[in-house]
């Protein structure tokens, strides 16, 4: 449940690949009714379509391609590896098939497939699912929607029910309430993840200038607040009608299933519905440039950024490749221009370059941000020198191997589940026709050349203008690249022909009961995954498993201690991720670009990495470069070689990195509540990456030292997972035996002081949207069988399911959140019982309430045979989704060794799950829920949120960002009295991505 906090992250998920534009004026749009027919179940047979087979080893998804006569398409892919199945129903309509003034409609409507239909009542999707041990997600793009899920095979039957109900049946459950909900809800979420994220809104107002004025990729999935405020229900419904029929969709099936099994139950469900209105493939011609076009907003960030986008070629055209090849030169990594003329000079926090396609256009792209002392201007001019370099270095052997070795090596390990592959099978069919494209796609990765890289940098790149977007921090217009040149034309756009008008919603007509919700078969039998165990003569533990999915192996080294071995010297805390990402630099015998060129061209991965409690190693190879990447780990592991020049650059990015956290309120929220938890003294107290003070203490010498006291094998366990046997792997880590053995001596955990009352934390973040808030008190350490884990079984229905008290309450009855959970926390220390959510501002008081409330209720009422039913079901089934890939069994198997756990320890877990009582579960909550010692702390806006606060009965004290009192005595109310009641519309878990949660 934690949440990273560094600024790639924060990047990563802000910017993510989806075009957008600014909003241009619209006109409002014009209301249709609906009307309501009645058919009978269409005439005509099922076709299969192919069969495609593999042969060997060749990398192929094996499956069967079925059409309906009402035009849905089904693709099976049968795989008896584990005993689970993905179902994944793909519509091929995103925010492209939107027209102005009613944009965001393609995400609006995925929100409301979660809203019930004929069948399933409101909110009972994620109900059913999860009681069926399985998960679900829906995701939105610029070109499709797609809903899925993950289930136990016994379950099948019940996933193509809810989906074919939703397809089918669905609109006579769209009621004004939950259409206003939901619409509350987008624009919520936009507020959330777009207005009010750092660099949240890049690709809206990039994309305002790379596309002209009407183009479907001039605006964000999400859409404009003023189109959500305008359209209505009808205009919904509509848009269901236009796009949502069985012959727009792809119904994609994979895993413990047979091709008989699933067209059965397919025709049955789906067969009735009746075919919608013809969708063609759209096809738009590429933006056109005539000049560099410069634009820029200001936003609450602390690094300015320069990004520069050039338009290209869509999906699948072939340039593509060769235009992802020249990205990959230019920004893709260590070996790249941008990497070596920036990062390495620290000159930046961060430059890369990519190539996001769509189905419509691509987008050739560089983002630099600059540390301290380099300006916007300098970024442009070395965008521009990298081009100029690559003119002259070209593309080298080197270049093109490592670009088709990674890609080859990504496709394997995305292969490795089942909803990867079935996946990827829905997204060929969707965008070519043809489920096999990857075939298609290994040859075009395979046959790019040098010639090829060249020609289309000629072409769409060299002298080309580009859209040159600059954002930068509030208040600093002056740091702009140059001043805005441009501004929206909506001259010459035409509004294309209406495609809504004499729409009739036509509902199918059963022979059966479709009201009835399928019973599913016997439980699949759940077994963990044989293993073998073994050690090193200097103190390295071993276990492994085999796994014949995919021709790869998977090693987790995890070492003792991480930041918790700073307690020895909490003056130099974050000094073990330093000595890990110093890792992941140079080794005596090669520079950090020669490893990864090294590795890029292996297709493999090594990486270093330290937490609470672990330093660890991860190490992801082929089976066939097995041998060349252990001896590029024996050099990382065993002969680091500690530059200085890395670790200045590295300590100045770290520097910097921390004082960004401080404008990111999570972060905050979580570094506060952790030291209110451990208190003064403790190391957990501080956070894992340091302090600016720490950090600033740190040198190379002590990184050396620190390396040498405690990177032992005396605390490592390793984990290996592969298709490979141990007598295949052993012999090959003979290396290790040359590690020499150290004591290593980890610090013992302070006691951490009780709670003698609940009282209220306030940390001001003056003109905050939102407010973070944490509840919680030191509970439990981790076991596997004792009290640990029975209160995460009472927790499940208080916090952790979707269904959750809290999270139906704060989100769904509430709206003031996108989600809102709580959860237990150990490892071989005590860690917290933790309550958390993101609200409103105008709602902080009423939600510390609702969650007190709730929690309170839990421990005084208990469970309800209902809950534990359902407890029950959904942890029991969940079991056949947690060890299908290799990191999940080395997860699984790294807590064994870990914790020392017995070889039967989930079958006495799957004994105490389906024995624990109402009464036990009661007992449990009366005692690990002590309402009245709790610690609440909010994030946000002081002048705002501590009114309100201080009528809830409870002591306010105001904290610093640093945790510290800023008040010489708390604020106690005389008077109990009950916060303001606003009862807003309902919410819903925030979409991650594109997804609906």
């Amino acid at each position: 449940m934690s949440k990273k906090s560094t600024l790639a992250v924060l990047l990563a998920a802000a910017l993510i690949s989806q075009a957008q534009a600014q909003a241009p004026k619209k006109t409002s749009p014009t209301k249709k009714p609906v009307t309501v027919v009645t058919t009978a179940q269409p005439a005509g047979q099922t076709k299969r379509i192919e069969k495609v087979t593999r042969k060997g080893s060749e990398l192929v998804i094996p499956y069967e391609k079925y059409v309906l006569p009402n035009g849905l398409t089904v693709v099976v892919h049968e795989d008896h590896s584990d005993p689970i199945v993905h179902v994944d129903v793909t519509y091929h309509v995103g925010s492209a098939r939107e027209e102005v003034g009613k944009s965001g409609f393609a995400h609006f409507f995925e929100h409301m497939m979660f809203q019930g239909s004929d069948n399933v009542a409101d909110e009972e999707h994620f109900k059913i699912v999860s009681q069926a041990g399985g998960d679900l997600n829906g995701t939105t793009n610029r070109d499709r929607t797609n809903y899925f899920e993950t289930v136990p095979s016994n379950q099948l039957e019940t996933a193509l029910w809810l989906e074919a109900d939703r397809m089918g049946f669905l609109l006579d459950a769209v009621t004004q309430r939950k259409f206003e909900v939901q619409r509350e809800t987008v624009k919520n979420e936009r507020g959330q993840n777009y207005d009010n994220r750092p660099y949240g809104l890049v690709y809206e107002k990039s994309a305002q200038a790379l596309y002209p004025y009407g183009h479907p990729y001039s605006w964000t999935t999400i859409g404009y607040i003023e189109d959500l405020n305008r359209v209505n229900v009808n205009d919904l419904k509509n848009f269901f009608l236009r796009w949502y029929g069985p012959n727009n969709a792809t119904l994609t099936v994979g895993g413990d299933v047979t091709p008989a099994q699933v067209v059965k139950l397919a025709e049955k469900y789906f067969g009735s519905i009746q075919r919608g209105p013809e969708v063609k493939n759209m096809k738009l011609a590429a933006p056109v440039l005539t000049q560099d076009r410069y634009l820029s907003y200001e936003d609450n960030v602390r690094f300015p950024m320069l990004q520069m986008t050039f338009p290209t070629v869509p999906n699948y055209h072939p340039d593509e490749v060769p235009l992802d090849v020249l990205a990959e030169i230019i920004g893709g990594g260590k070996n790249s221009i941008l990497y070596k003329n920036l990062n390495k000079t620290q000159k930046v926090v961060q430059a890369s370059a990519g190539h996001p396609c769509s189905e419509l256009a691509g987008e050739f792209t560089l983002t630099v941000l600059p540390l301290p002392g380099h300006t916007l201007a300098d970024m442009e001019k070395e965008m521009r020198n990298a081009f100029a370099e690559f003119e002259k270095r070209g593309v080298t052997d080197d270049d093109l191997e490592r670009f088709k070795s990674s890609y080859e090596a990504n496709i394997i390990n995305s292969l490795s589940s089942v909803a990867g592959k079935t996946s990827t099978l829905a997204s060929y069919q969707t965008f070519t026709g043809n489920p096999n494209f990857l075939t298609n796609q290994l040859k075009a990765h395979r046959a790019v050349t040098k010639a090829d890289v060249l020609r289309v940098y000629n072409q769409y790149i060299k002298g080309k203008p580009a859209v040159l977007l600059s954002v930068v921090p509030k208040g600093k217009p002056e740091m702009v690249a140059k001043a805005d040149n441009f501004k929206v034309d909506p001259s010459g756009y035409k509004a294309p022909a209406d495609q809504y008008a004499g729409l009739k919603y036509v509902k199918a007509k059963d022979t059966f009961d479709r009201s009835k919700r399928p019973a599913p078969g016997p439980n699949p039998t759940i077994t963990v995954p044989p293993f073998w165990k073994d050690t090193f003569a200097n103190g390295i533990k071993v276990i492994g498993a085999k796994s014949e999915e995919v021709p790869t192996v998977t090693m987790l080294f995890s070492l003792q201690g991480g930041h918790k071995l700073e307690a020895h010297d909490p003056s130099k805390a974050g000094i073990a991720s330093l000595t890990a990402a110093l890792m992941n630099e140079s080794s005596v015998k090669y520079t950090a670009e020669d490893l990864s060129s090294q590795l890029q061209k292996l297709g493999s991965s090594i990486n270093f990495g330290s937490s609470t409690e672990n330093m660890t190693i991860q190490v992801q190879s082929q089976v066939k470069n097995l041998d060349a990447t252990l001896a590029l780990l024996e050099e990382r592991m065993l002969h680091p070689r500690f530059d200085q020049a890395d670790f200045d650059r590295l300590k100045k990015q770290r520097l910097e990195n921390i004082k960004n956290q401080s404008t990111q309120p999570t972060v905050v929220a979580n570094n506060v509540f952790n030291k209110m938890l451990y208190g003064e003294g403790h190391i957990k107290a501080i956070p894992v990456i340091g302090t600016t003070a720490t950090v600033e203490n740190i040198s190379l010498d002590d990184v050396k030292k620190f390396y040498k006291d405690y990177f032992s094998p005396s605390v490592t366990n390793l984990v290996i997972v592969g298709d490979v046997q141990q007598a295949q792997i052993m012999p090959k880590l003979a290396f290790l035996n040359q590690w020499t053995a150290k004591q290593v001596t980890i610090p013992a955990e302070p006691k951490v002081a009780n709670i003698d009352k609940t009282k209220i934390y306030v940390v001001d973040k003056e003109k905050a949207a939102q407010s973070e808030i944490r509840i919680g008190y030191m509970a439990l350490p981790y076991d596997a069988t004792g009290d640990f884990y029975k209160a995460t079984l009472m927790n499940y229905v208080l916090g952790d399911a979707f269904n959750s008290r809290i999270n139906l309450n704060l989100r769904e009855d509430k709206g003031y959140t996108y989600g809102a959970w709580s959860y237990f926390s150990g490892s071989e220390a005590a860690g917290p019982f933790t309550a958390a959510a993101g609200v409103r501002t105008n709602v902080s008081d009423s939600s510390v309430v609702e969650f007190m409330k709730e929690i309170k209720r839990f421990r005084e009422e208990g469970i309800t045979d209902e809950e534990l039913a359902f407890m029950r079901s959904a942890i029991g089934q969940g079991d056949a989704l947690k060890y299908e890939t290799s990191f999940q069994k080395a997860f699984f198997l790294n807590n064994m060794l870990r914790y020392n756990l017995d070889a039967d320890y989930v079958a006495k877990q799957n004994e105490i799950l389906q024995n624990i009582t109402k009464e036990e579960i009661n007992a449990l909550a009366k005692k690990y829920l002590p309402v009245e010692k709790m610690s609440i702390m909010l994030v946000g806006d002081k002048a705002s949120v501590k009114p309100g606060l201080e009528k809830l009965g409870y002591e306010v004290v105001e904290l610093d960002s640093d945790g510290a009192q800023i008040l010489a005595q708390a604020t106690t109310p005389a008077v109990t009295a009950e916060p303001k009641k606003i009862t807003p519309p309902k919410g819903r878990k925030p979409r991650k991505e594109g997804r609906i949660f």
